[in-house]
């Protein structure tokens, strides 16, 4: 049974893959932040065999390192890096944003995913993909519109840094920045264009078309190249 390790799957896109991957014959460890009460632990019960559930808030580096130890024995064919959020009023400038939002949204966003893969990145195969979930308003060149502005930033900030990482380790593995497309989730929002149902497989068709691929890309829900 091929193993994936996903960050954030409380809910929303990380449940939804969680559910997808598990369809698919695979053995899924995920991680929330509350202990209980998720449509994680909902999937857990249905398919005990096949889930697992870990407690992390990737905000906390304390929290990494023990996630660290409590899977050290453990190999995954996917670390998928899914936490992240959103300022509280995306309509507002980089300017008028306050100090304690902008660290928030930058901690969350770009600092620790990181952090969790530096630490983690060895918990997968030698040929393991390791993918972070980024959006398509981290392409620079693709911003034409403008808004979004401290959300944009960071993923922004995201892509450069898995840059520099893919770098240093060598391009030597698959490595995925995703830009799944505006999914109806909290997040989302109620407007957004796709639906989790129709999101999941082709996201997932989007892991899995990685293997044996070295190198970072950073990619839509459809496969194709997302300018940086």
């Amino acid at each position: 049974m091929q193993r994936i390790l996903i960050i954030g799957a409380s809910r929303g896109i990380g449940h939804a893959l969680s559910s997808e991957f598990v369809g698919r014959g695979w053995h899924v460890t995920g991680t929330v932040r509350h202990t209980a009460g998720t449509p994680l632990h909902a999937l857990r019960e249905e398919h005990p065999e096949a889930v697992e559930i870990a407690a992390l808030d990737i905000t906390v580096p304390a929290q990494i390192l023990a996630l660290r130890e409590e899977l050290q024995d453990r190999r995954y064919d996917i670390l998928l890096v899914n936490a992240g959020t959103a300022n509280a009023n995306q309509s507002e400038t980089i300017a008028e944003t306050s100090t304690e939002e902008f660290i928030r949204v930058m901690v969350t966003n770009a600092l620790s995913p990181m952090r969790v893969v530096e630490t983690l990145a060895d918990l997968t195969t030698p040929e393991g993909t390791i993918s972070v979930m980024s959006s398509g308003q981290g392409s620079i060149a693709g911003n034409t519109r403008g808004g979004h502005e401290v959300y944009r930033g960071s993923k922004a900030a995201l892509n450069q840094y898995m840059r520099s990482y893919a770098i240093r380790a060598g391009n030597t593995r698959p490595m995925l920045l995703i830009a799944p497309g505006w999914i109806k989730t909290e997040l989302g929002g109620a407007e957004a264009r796709y639906t989790l149902a129709e999101s999941a497989p082709k996201l997932v068709d989007l892991l899995l078309a990685q293997t044996g691929r070295p190198g970072l890309r950073y990619e839509d829900r459809d496969g194709r190249t997302v300018a940086w």
